[in-house]
């Protein structure tokens, strides 16, 4: 299939990679136009390192032209952070046509950022907008046109936005991940699924101490100490008490599974943790104030985790308690500054009037 993928960071790499492994014609879309000039120039290769060794995919495409770039495209995964989802969803909304299948992993409730920005457009193309609960990919850039990948995901619960458009949505994803897409509803389940705004708000918190102290850390290895995982555990239960409140159904792939030995495989399959810390590619140098853990996972993900909450009627204790330790370290009001309902337009909004909107879209 056509695939064009948008971003380039560790996830974007990864995916181009796989994909043009895979047999899929892939093109790939940055912003920074020296970086693409630079990758022509080398080939428009990416390097893919795993437990099979290293292999050399071609793309068929790297351009700074989003237009060109989704030119018949089938599918547009968008693996960007959070902090970068409202610049391109503006870029991408003109050039949108029937039929296209837009996927972000993870979302934080981007699917609907991106389909906003295509109906203040004036597009009215039938696209379809879709997100999961975490990135495919455990993976780290190597170099400027080298990926490593740790662990792929095996199962990927996917919602839909509008709902209506379903189940073309997950078929598209499907071809490109096959075997994995576990159909979880609308667009908010999906985003309700997200496990970086519960992972990592208490990893970088509470190691503060020695990431300021030492050059490098792994929070995912000597950082996930026993007390730290109860709390994992006590906020991952405020996530699925939201999630009961607005009535979804599990499985709702509790982030204790991750780590668990026996029992359901969590997104990334058994043994996930212990690859990534083995790896060696997470002992690195966090600056609290500027790591995509505390911006993009606690200030944006677990914002929006908190304004659903009051929405559902369920009081995250432990999520507004972190929201103010990260916005007190880096002298911010998150709640403000994050992603809210509110902050997205759709605070006037009841859960019926939501509801709607996330059935049939903003058209």
């Amino acid at each position: 299939m056509k695939i064009a993928v948008l971003g380039g960071g560790n996830g974007s790499f990864a995916a181009a990679g796989d994909f043009a492994l895979a047999g899929h014609d892939t093109r790939l879309w940055r912003r920074d136009a020296a970086a693409v000039v630079a990758h022509r120039a080398a080939g428009e290769t990416v390097t893919v390192k795993d437990f099979a060794g290293k292999r050399e995919a071609r793309l068929t495409l790297v351009t700074d032209d989003i237009a060109h770039a989704v030119k018949d495209v089938e599918l547009i995964l968008c693996p960007a952070p959070a902090t970068a989802q409202h610049d391109i969803a503006k870029a991408l909304a003109p050039h949108l046509v029937d039929g296209q299948v837009v996927y972000l992993p993870p979302g934080t409730f981007g699917s609907v950022i991106f389909a906003k920005a295509a109906y203040e457009a004036g597009n009215k193309a039938k696209a379809a907008f879709a997100e999961t609960g975490t990135l495919p990919w455990l993976t780290r850039k190597h170099g400027p046109h080298e990926v490593a990948i740790t662990i792929r995901a095996k199962r990927l619960p996917t919602g839909v936005f509008p709902l209506i458009h379903k189940d073309h949505a997950l078929k598209v994803i499907g071809e490109a991940f096959p075997g994995a897409i576990e159909d979880c509803g609308d667009a908010l389940s999906a985003a309700l699924m997200n496990a970086g705004p519960i992972i990592h708000p208490p990893l970088i918190t509470m190691n503060a101490g020695p990431l300021e102290h030492f050059d490098k850390w792994d929070i995912h290895k000597e950082g996930t100490q026993p007390a730290i995982r109860r709390v994992t555990d006590a906020l991952d239960a405020e996530r699925i008490a939201v999630r009961e409140a607005l009535g979804y159904g599990g499985p709702h792939f509790p982030l204790a599974d991750h780590y668990a030995k026996e029992g359901p495989e969590w997104m990334y399959g058994r043994g996930s943790h212990d690859k990534l810390t083995d790896s060696g590619d997470w002992r690195e140098h966090i600056v609290l104030t500027q790591h995509r853990y505390m911006l993009e996972d606690l200030r944006i993900g677990l914002s929006f985790f908190a304004s659903v909450a009051q929405l559902a009627g369920v009081d995250m204790k432990l999520a507004r308690g972190f929201l103010a330790i990260g916005g007190a370290i880096c002298g911010q009001d998150f709640m403000a500054t994050g992603r809210t309902l509110d902050s997205l337009g759709l605070g006037a909004l009841d859960r019926a009037q939501l509801q709607a909107l996330l059935r049939v879209g903003f058209a």
